[in-house]
């Protein structure tokens, strides 16, 4: 096994990060808030394992991160368990209500899924599958594991830096969309600012009633009454049935071989198959040159070519299994990988179609002495999801609804009980069938791409956790059009890195100036030699890593 390598020494070096790893031999968390980093180390000290202190973050972030994320969101999950020595997957996404027909929104003047509002609204699976998981793989009460989150809400948290930023800028955009929403959200008729102490008394009630109650407390009882209510006076379809019938699915994890390392995502209705089909791609081209003293074009282009052409199949095939034949097997077959590779050459396509026949998010992970690895994910989706808040509650509801469409021929046409097209996607590696590394990106299309080249840093560069973060990316948008987080970086080929893209056929989009999230922002725990766990958090949020050093 190869010792953990750094770059930090080297002051100079284009793959230099600016954060050292974080290190420790007990438990650890990787979360885009400190605080929430800190309340899952709470959940360790306490005695608790990796699925508590997953668990605690995610309960912190939904009330330190609001725009991202909550209760009124899904999750997903992939856990290794030390106990059963297998790695298990949780589906948390809820699903579109009884009602909701292509029909139904025809008939209230739509021809498209509403991006915002109440019509985008899917059930919340978030709270249940916080239970599932607790009661299933973790030690502690879920009463206990919730506290840190109940005492920031009740008593009021500091607004983060990143987090400030897109809240003052989603509020001054008119995310929040019901007076509930900017009663909440923005109680002095503005976004906190950075340092200012923000509470949520509602949220910090109904945390309680959860903590009190279960997963019963959010589902039914006053909670659910007053989303039932909401969507009722807002012109919505969810039901105090749709929300008492609501279920995790636990599914088994689909895998793919990249270069010696097993990679680890969750089958659809999520988009981790998209990674695993790019890097089945990228792993029939030449392997790029590891200790480059500047960026390879050449692998930056082998890489969005890649993705390119995985969104392709994404986009057409990619829905809930239960309501649409979803081809795995055939998307994941080296022969058909061989055959999508063999379409990459010296220029970028000029676009690509499926080779079958026929973002706002947070993200962390966690682990523990005991050998139980997490790799968790929880969103509103789209920024403040679909700015609609309940009543006091402090719930405000996800716009998972945006995954369908109103397409009847198209795999993720909207119907009832059906689960959207979900972007969010937790990722793992294992060495040797054991598990070595937890990692996932939020930021919508971006998390897929961004899983590719986060692999490709860590297996074909050596990068460490922190530096695989950190190192630049690119996002795909559709045709040849990609936007490139430093064009200006030196090429190993010549010029700069956009001008070697550019005349290779690919339209290169410079970044915004103020939106770093569109590159997503990650979190990442590696179990190394000796068991020292070594985390790495992503420059582009306000997170740490924390551990324990037993």
């Amino acid at each position: 096994m190869q010792p953990v390598r750094s770059h930090r020494g080297q002051l100079e070096h284009f793959r230099r990060s600016e954060r050292s790893c974080v290190l420790a031999r007990g438990g650890m968390v990787a979360s885009s808030v400190p605080a929430a980093s800190d309340a899952g180390v709470e959940m360790l000290r306490r005695g608790g394992n990796a699925v508590d202190a997953a668990l605690a973050a995610a309960a912190m972030l939904s009330v330190a991160e609001p725009m991202s994320t909550g209760i009124g969101g899904d999750a997903f999950a992939l856990l290794w368990s030390a106990r059963e020595g297998r790695l298990v997957g949780l589906n948390g996404s809820g699903r579109a209500p009884a009602a909701a027909t292509p029909e139904a929104y025809r008939a209230r003047g739509l021809e498209a899924m509403p991006t915002h509002g109440i019509l985008s609204v899917t059930v919340p699976g978030a709270v249940h599958a916080w239970e599932t998981l607790s009661r299933s793989h973790g030690r502690l009460p879920l009463g206990e594991v919730l506290e840190p989150a109940v005492r920031a809400a009740r008593d009021g948290f500091p607004v983060a830096e990143i987090v400030a930023h897109y809240w003052f800028l989603l509020e001054r955009g008119g995310a929040l969309r019901n007076a509930a929403a900017r009663a909440t959200f923005a109680p002095e008729g503005r976004a906190p600012r950075f340092g200012e102490s923000f509470r949520n008394p509602g949220l910090a009630r109904t945390l309680e009633r959860i903590a009190e109650e279960g997963a019963r407390g959010f589902y039914e009882g006053p909670v659910a009454e007053a989303i039932a209510r909401t969507s009722e006076e807002e012109g919505g379809l969810l039901s105090p049935s749709d929300l008492a019938g609501v279920e995790s699915s636990w599914v088994e994890p689909l895998t793919l071989d990249y270069r010696g390392v097993t990679v680890a995502e969750l089958p659809p209705n999520g988009q981790g198959i998209t990674a695993l089909i790019a890097l089945g791609i990228l792993r029939e081209l030449p392997p790029p040159p590891e200790d480059a003293e500047a960026e390879s074009a050449l692998a930056w282009h082998h890489r969005i070519e890649a993705v390119k052409l995985a969104f392709a199949d994404r986009n057409t095939y990619v829905a809930d299994p239960e309501h649409a034949h979803v081809p795995v097997e055939a998307l994941l077959d080296p022969g058909y990988l061989r055959r999508r590779a063999a379409l990459v050459g010296p220029k970028a396509l000029p676009g690509a179609v499926p080779g079958l026949g026929r973002g706002d998010t947070v993200y962390l992970c966690a682990a523990d002495a005991d050998g139980n690895l997490v790799s968790f994910i929880q969103s509103l989706f789209m920024g403040f999801g679909s700015g609609i808040a309940c009543g006091e509650t402090g719930v405000l509801l996800q716009n998972r609804g945006a995954g369908f469409t109103l397409d009847p021929a198209h795999a993720n046409c909207l119907a009832p009980r059906k689960r959207p097209f979900h972007t969010i996607i937790p990722g793992m590696l294992l060495r040797g069938g054991i598990p070595w590394m937890a990692f996932g990106i939020m930021g919508g299309d971006v998390q897929a791409q961004a899983h590719v080249a986060f692999v490709s840093n860590v297996v074909d560069h050596g990068l460490n956790p922190q530096e695989a973060l950190d190192a630049a990316r690119f996002r795909y948008l559709e045709g040849n059009r990609v936007v490139v987080e430093r064009p200006g970086a030196p090429a190993l080929e010549g010029g700069t890195l956009g001008e070697r893209l550019a005349a290779w056929g690919h339209e290169v989009v410079q970044p915004a100036p103020i939106a770093a999230e569109q590159f997503g922002g990650g979190q990442a725990i590696a179990v190394e030699e000796g068991g020292v766990r070594v985390g790495g958090s992503d420059r582009r949020k306000d997170g740490c890593a924390r551990g324990t050093l037993d």
